[in-house]
């Protein structure tokens, strides 16, 4: 009796990891004919793995890059992978899907180019959650899906309705001019002008006299009459930002206003009625300050009336995404261009920065950026060194040399978190051998920490 030998197709663990993971995949030869095709390029297209296979690429895709701009074509001319450029394909069912596109020159073991390699990611989520973000994650000016923030601007409307003095605190940069004009547009007086006041930025002498105003002479070089903040901003709203700095001379009279709205332009003897709503600010701690004599106790219980704590950048980098949109949409505005946005590479930069200057410092990468992206969308490459640094370090120790190795890193990593860390359940989940996947982990420079039982067994 003959028994019939079953076959077995032979299976590389590169081969079983790029069938595990989400992105699709696709090579092809000098020729451009298709080499392979992985699920996940299948899942997305809608094309069928042997309807792929031994086409030339340009029928197997109906992309917006291969009419203009082939992002694998340019790798191959320039030997130079490109990473996370944006564009769109044409699913079999006429859906236009975004994706996120990322080559490699692949190359055989003399070095000659044998073809090149092309991994895509499906956008559509992120687009739509974008989409959803835009219409109910924002007030006004403001822009935020983060829980803190969101408290926030639950409460904003009622302070834009009431006549009280609002105290906004947070670090430099969190926004807070921001948050009061958001007040301001929301609030009666929204008809009457926003005037804003740095109290940090001005010596206490020309701070007073921006503030109320002089009559000629009560100075020298003090020709004319001038009209002060208080005077200017009638029937609107006055921003006194960073009031911690203020001297202790200068709060006696911001007190004053504050509880009779009257004041006294420099050299005048005649009293004015102040009518601006006041609103705020400081990065300091006003409490320390009070118990240490450096603030008012009096002029602080006035002030802190009603108090919003904004959040830094670094605890709410949820909003990064929205952010940036928000700011890219800003500067295509401003500069009549037309900007796509960031790709995913350089957002992970982004998203990995602590942000000590908080939104303002955010603001200036992307505007930084902007300037740099003549066309497509903001990259690595236009982000400032201190922040490509850290990428081209972790790039380095990785020791990846192709579009494939940065796939398989990232299949890696998905695995062990999935699995908690665990070495062994990633290895079977990815079809490989424990120590195959010790030796790739090396490779790229990927470390987790240890595992440890209830008994404080280790565990692999």
């Amino acid at each position: 009796m003959v028994q019939k030998q079953r076959s077995w197709k032979t299976t590389t663990p590169t081969d079983a990891i790029l069938e595990s993971i989400s992105d699709g995949v696709f090579t092809v030869d000098e020729n451009w004919i298709v080499t392979s095709f992985n699920r996940a390029a299948e899942e997305i297209t809608g094309i069928p793995r042997n309807q792929a296979v031994g086409r030339l690429c340009s029928e197997v895709f109906r992309s917006s890059m291969c009419e203009v701009d082939c992002a694998l074509k340019r790798t191959l001319m320039t030997g130079r992978p490109i990473i996370g450029r944006s564009c769109y394909i044409i699913d079999t069912q006429g859906q236009r899907i975004p994706i996120s596109v990322s080559t490699a020159v692949l190359r055989d073991a003399s070095g000659r180019v044998t073809g090149g390699a092309e991994t895509f990611r499906d956008l559509t989520e992120l687009e739509e959650l974008r989409q959803e973000l835009k219409g109910r994650s924002h007030v006004g000016e403001l822009v935020s899906r983060s829980p803190t923030m969101q408290k926030v601007f639950e409460v904003i409307p009622a302070v834009a309705a009431s006549p009280s003095t609002v105290l906004i605190l947070g670090e430099t940069g969190t926004g807070k001019e921001v948050v009061a004009r958001t007040i301001h547009a929301l609030s009666p007086r929204r008809q009457g002008p926003f005037l804003a006041v740095n109290c940090s930025a001005l010596p206490d002498t020309l701070l007073e006299s921006e503030l109320f105003g002089y009559k000629a002479g009560a100075f020298t070089g003090a020709t004319r009459d001038k009209p002060g903040r208080f005077a200017l901003a009638k029937g609107g709203t006055l921003f006194l930002d960073e009031i911690g700095d203020v001297s202790p001379a200068l709060q006696v009279k911001l007190l004053r206003v504050l509880q009779e709205r009257k004041y006294e332009p420099l050299g005048s003897t005649r009293t004015e009625t102040a009518d601006a709503r006041i609103i705020v600010a400081t990065n300091r701690d006003l409490a320390k300050q009070v118990k240490q004599g450096q603030f008012r106790e009096d002029l602080y219980y006035r002030v802190n009336v009603v108090r919003l704590e904004l959040p830094p950048l670094r605890k709410r980098k949820e909003d990064l995404p929205i952010l940036v949109e928000q700011f890219v949409a800003h500067f295509n505005a401003l500069q009549k261009k037309s900007v796509q946005g960031i790709t995913s590479e350089a957002l992970s930069l982004l998203m990995a920065h602590d942000w000590p200057g908080n939104i303002r410092e955010l603001e200036n990468v992307v505007e930084r950026a902007f300037i740099l992206c003549a066309r497509g969308s903001i990259g690595i490459g236009h982000l400032p060194e201190e922040l490509t640094e850290r990428y081209a370090k972790g790039k380095a120790q990785s020791g990846m040399r192709s579009a494939r190795d940065l796939v398989e890193a990232q299949a890696i990593r998905k695995a062990l978190e999935r699995n908690g860390n665990s070495r062994l359940a990633a290895a079977r989940e990815l079809g490989i051998h424990k120590s195959t996947l010790f030796r790739k982990m090396r490779r790229y420079g990927i470390a987790v920490p240890e595992r440890t039982g209830p008994a404080g067994a280790r565990r692999e």
